[in-house]
């Protein structure tokens, strides 16, 4: 197997120390935004009754949601390339909580996809990435641990948030309840105050600098020469300078446009099964608390699942092969959810949301280690904003598709055996393109090191060949420099044999 990409940070990151502050900050932010899209599905009956929608329509609401987290990756890679974590992810805190404390007055359903689908969800984009990235600055060699414990915080907000949900729905409705939860989701602004810069002075400071001293050491025509440089710097094309906040030559790597085009088949069957599954036991005729605690049951066995599948994937075993690892945890999801509708009972529902809660915690626990594996630390805050753009179409598709089908057929079986079926074909592609790709890694890598030995044997031959021209040209020289002396000696033999004048 191919070693891992290089970091490319021009610092050792500490693996420890002020990171396990961070990757709790992170445990809190990561946790609000995927746990709340799927926390939410809890008031969809009563708002679908009191809005007189269809399945679809209110299935909109969380996928907006969702479209806008993953959505809002470029975004928010950008400001993080600009500002830092800390201050994007106190603002994304703010955002969240105005969206859902507006959600509370809305008067229509389209005023709630504005209000609690798009600035919640935008909200939440602003503190998704930015938790990810600090923690590959902060951590290398126990990244995988770091990210498991992170990524715990989803099935952790989940757990909690579902049965909290059922209960302020019961006490102050589903507005007074949207309410109190736009002030819980301001404690990311404290999660993101954490978030302590780490490593050398960013680029810009260190121009800044450059500048200052430039104007302060060197007299008036190296400062016309500096001039003159900023302004060539300035009227650089408009394409250079975004490429410089998102990196598109990404889209040249072959590992991250397998793993692109493999999360979006992925992610057209990822969240429906969780936005859908209290609604379809409460089809099935269970109470709406016993329904509330299925997301309760997925969420505490994901809890469990993503720490241990980061110590897992961090093992001398799996580590070399995680890429493999990721491919089968896709396609387990899909088995579990083609396997659900066999589950008509309320014990198979807890069954089935055990076996889906081990399985989505595997996915979720390796999403993006797998990612900065592949392309590298330095590269990762581009790569995390490119694929979330991409990804946030099928996202979007993904819940409505399924309320479609349910609306179709007026079964809930249709929605989750196309899930399922995406999910095994998405992770079958990846485990084949995968070992294509390191195939490809290790030929050219094979042919790299034969270049290079054909080069050094032509290096060290051109190096004999000049050495032996420098002997040559030696030789003769010392040849010049001796005939001389040897004509002198010749002459002085000859004058000794001359007869003597009398």
């Amino acid at each position: 197997m191919p070693p891992p990409a290089d970091t490319g940070l021009a610092y050792t990151p500490p693996d420890g120390q002020w990171g396990w502050a961070v990757v709790f900050g992170a445990f809190i932010s990561i946790g609000f935004s995927y746990a709340f899209p799927k926390g939410i599905a809890i008031f969809f009956k009563e708002i679908q009754d009191f809005f007189g929608t269809s399945y679809s329509e209110i299935a909109w609401v969380s996928s907006i949601m969702l479209a806008a987290t993953y959505g809002g990756g470029p975004l928010s890679s950008i400001l993080v390339n600009r500002f830092g974590s800390r201050p994007v992810v106190i603002f994304g805190g703010l955002l969240c909580g105005i969206g859902m404390v507006s959600a509370a007055f809305c008067t229509s359903i389209f005023q709630l996809y504005i209000c609690a689908g798009f600035i919640t969800g935008l909200g939440l984009a602003l503190n998704l990435q930015p938790s990810v990235i600090i923690i590959g600055k902060y951590f290398l060699k126990r990244r995988p641990i770091a990210n498991g414990l992170a990524m715990a915080g989803s099935p952790v907000m989940l757990c909690t948030l579902a049965p909290l949900n059922q209960f302020l729905f019961d006490t102050f409705g589903w507005r007074g309840s949207f309410f109190i939860l736009g002030a819980l989701l301001l404690n990311c602004c404290v999660a993101g105050a954490l978030f302590r810069p780490i490593g050398p002075t960013s680029e810009r400071q260190k121009n800044k600098e450059a500048k200052g001293a430039v104007r302060e050491k060197t007299d008036v025509g190296i400062a016309e020469i500096g001039e003159k440089n900023m302004e060539t710097k300035e009227d650089r094309d408009c394409c250079e300078n975004f490429n410089k906040f998102l990196d598109l030559s990404l889209f040249k790597h072959r590992g991250f446009l397998i793993y692109l085009i493999g999360n979006v088949l992925m992610f057209l069957g990822f969240f429906a099964p969780i936005v859908f599954l209290a609604p379809y036991a409460k089809h099935r005729g269970i109470d709406e608390y016993s329904a509330a605690f299925l997301l309760s049951i997925l969420a505490i066995v994901d809890m469990i699942a993503r720490p241990a599948t980061g110590l897992l994937a961090n093992s001398k075993w799996v580590r070399p092969r995680i890429q493999y690892f990721f491919s089968f945890s896709i396609a387990f999801n899909g088995v579990c959810h083609l396997l659900c509708p066999l589950a008509t009972s309320y014990t198979g529902l807890v069954i089935y949301s055990i076996f889906f809660g081990l399985a989505f915690g595997m996915v979720c626990a390796m999403l993006f280690e797998t990612l900065m594996d592949l392309v590298g630390a330095s590269r990762f805050t581009s790569a995390v904003g490119l694929v979330t753009i991409v990804e946030c179409c099928t996202i979007l598709l993904g819940p409505p598709i399924g309320g479609t089908l349910i609306d179709t057929f007026g079964d809930y079986k249709y929605m989750f055996i196309k899930c399922g079926a995406v999910m095994v074909l998405a992770g079958t592609f990846l485990f084949i393109m995968n070992y294509y790709n390191y195939r490809m890694l290790a030929k050219e890598q094979k042919k790299r090191v034969k270049e290079d030995g054909e080069k050094k044997d032509n290096e060290d031959a051109r190096t004999e060949k000049s050495e032996g021209n420098v002997k040559a040209v030696e030789k003769i020289q010392d040849v010049n420099e001796t005939a001389p002396l040897k004509k002198d000696e010749n002459g002085l033999k000859n004058g000794a044999n001359l007869p003597t004048e009398p």
